[in-house]
Parts: C-alpha cells; structure tokens; sequence
C-alpha cells in the first residue's frame, strides 16, 4: 500500500501553507487590535453619535473630541467586522452589532469595558504562563485570586458587576421564557446577583414565588421591589459552597458553575443537593461546548475561563458526569436564542 492509499496519510504527513494560511495566522496574531478598536468605540461613544442616522467622520469625529483620520481608520476595521458599515465613502451607520455599544439599556457596553480593560488585557497576554502552569495567569499578573482581588478594589468590582448586568440583563427573558416552569412552586436562584433573572421569571409567571440568595454585599442591591413582585419573593444572604435556601421546587445557577473546577462545582451541587426535594429540578444557565472544530463561543470562554480563574465551560458529558458525582442525573439540555443553554438535572 502506497502513503497515498493509506487514510492515515493525510494525518501524518506535514501539511504545506498557502498565501490565504499565512494571512490567517498573520490576522489571528493581531487580533487584540480588534478588541483595542472595540474598545475605542465604546469609550468615545461612536454608536451614540450615530443613532439619529450617518455621519460623515469628520463630523463623527468633532461630536466625539477626536481626530478624525484615526476616527476614520478604526471605523473602517470595525466596519470589515460587521460592527457599523460605512453607507458611502467617509460615511459611517450604526450596524446592529454597533447598536449593542450605546450606552443605553440592554447594551453591551460595559461588557465591553470590562472585557477590554488593562485588567484583562494583561491577565489574556500571560495565557502562555496557565498553560505551562496550569494556574490562572490572573493570579500571578495582580497578585490575587480574581474574586479576592474584585474585593479589595471596589472601582473594579463595580465595572465587573455592570459588565456582567450587560451581559446577562437580555438574556433573562429568554431564560425565562425558554424553561417550561410550573404553574406554581419556588424558584431559588443560587448566586443571583441583583436578581435579574429572578425579576424576569416572577413577571413572566405570576404563579411563583422566588428567593435570591447570594452574598449579603451583593443582595443589598437587589432590583425586586417592583410593586408587581410584591409579596412574592424574599432575600437570603450566604455563602453557596457550604449551604443554599430550602423549600424551593427550581434551583437555578446562572453563570455560576463556569467559574469553578470541578472540585468546588461539587461543593455547590452538594449543598443545592441537600434540600432539593425529590421532584425538584436544578438549572444550571451555562455555555454547553459542542464536540468538533466549529467556531463557537464557549470555545472562547473556555480559554477566558482557564485565563482569569479555575473555571471551564463543559460538554454535556463533562455535565453528566459533574452531576452523577453531585448526586444529580442529567435529564435534558435545552437551547436558548442567546449563548447559553438550560441544563437541567433530577435528584439522582
């Protein structure tokens, strides 16, 4: 048999690059520039000076205090993204994608902020040092764990809590409205935050009552007291590795088990797992990473996750498997609009 009858040749033999191959590697080893760009447009407010139609970028450029042929060169690699589109030569409109850097509600601005910030720039350029190490490289880059060090700075931590509300704020809807909730029963959401997602649950079905349980600094600003709540919900304050809020029929934990290895994702699903009644459900709101080469997002905050903290995203046998060993059994995983999906697992 010749190498060219043989199917393994083609994993064996030293692949030869193109022109296009270069170009590739070329784009990828620059691709901070994109998100410097990004960034540059949400701190200057591009999207804002465009919401009442185009502009031509020397007009952009004074509404914004900035010069306009840096202005125009930015905008032009934003525009080869799909972030704003320039309508004629040196004329530029908002995109869709562009509309998410307004600072308006439901933006993604502060996501992006937070995202861009020399925190993360430097934490992302030490990648090199997690994967040789296998410990976060934001710990050694600001000396700290990521969740001490956000404690310590409350300017950072108030950037990373906006940047999070972001992120997640349109997505409880969809949450909301994706998962076939009971008609009645209690939703617990483990980690809330403000309470974001739990607002949208209470609205969308009024048979439910909810508790919001996470720490006590961050449950005092909770965003519950719409008067079309009232009566319906209650606050617990506490710490989730050793021990949750009894009586609910849903346990959620949104964007909450990314953050941890498996270890201490046991001690969670552990302490959820001691009051969860027999026909209750656990949610877990997280990415769930397909098999395969595809593009896709968790793939990015997978990396991200190994970059700041001990966290990962997982497939849906990571999950199975993550909820056998917490005494849960994997019983469906259903799909949002957004990135995440809803993994939903039974007392096992």
């Amino acid at each position: 048999m010749s190498a060219t009858d043989d199917p393994a040749a083609e994993h064996t033999a030293d692949p030869h690059p193109t022109p296009e191959d270069a170009v590739t590697v070329v784009d990828l080893s620059f691709g901070p520039l994109y998100a410097s760009a990004l960034r540059t447009a949400a701190v200057h407010r591009i999207a804002d000076h465009l919401t009442r139609g185009p502009l031509a970028v020397d007009e952009l450029a004074r509404r914004a205090g900035v010069r306009a042929d840096p202005l125009r060169r930015v905008l032009r690699l934003l525009a080869s993204r799909g972030v704003f589109r320039e309508a004629e030569p040196g004329v530029y409109t908002l995109t869709a994608t562009a509309a998410l850097l307004q600072d308006a509600p439901g933006s993604l601005r502060d996501m992006v902020l937070f995202g861009t910030s020399d925190l993360m720039v430097r934490t992302c350029a030490r990648l090199d040092e997690a994967v040789r190490t296998g410990r976060p490289a934001f710990d050694e880059v600001h000396g700290a764990p990521f969740f001490d060090y956000l404690a310590a700075h409350p300017d950072t931590q108030t950037l990373f809590d906006n940047g999070m509300a972001s992120l997640s704020g349109p997505l409880d809807d969809v949450i909301a409205a994706t998962y076939p909730f009971p008609d009645s029963g209690t939703v617990v959401d483990v980690g809330g935050g403000q309470g974001g997602l739990l607002a949208a649950v209470l609205r969308r079905h009024p048979g439910l009552t909810g508790v919001l349980f996470d720490q006590e600094r961050t449950v005092a600003g909770h965003r519950l007291d719409g008067a079309d709540l009232a009566g319906r919900w209650r606050v617990e304050s506490g710490d989730f590795f050793t021990a949750v809020p009894a009586g609910g029929d849903r346990y959620f934990l949104k964007h909450i088990l990314h953050d941890w290895d498996d270890e201490e994702c046991l001690r969670i699903l552990r302490a959820v797992r001691a009051v969860v009644p027999p026909r209750g459900r656990l949610v877990v709101v997280d990415t769930v990473m397909p098999e395969g080469d595809a593009p896709d997002l968790s793939k990015t905050l997978d990396v991200a996750m190994m970059a700041v903290l001990k966290g990962r995203e997982r497939t849906r046998d990571e999950f199975a498997s993550l909820f056998a060993r917490g005494g849960f059994r994997l019983t469906r995983v259903l799909d949002t609009p957004g990135f995440p999906a809803l993994v939903e697992a039974e007392p096992g």
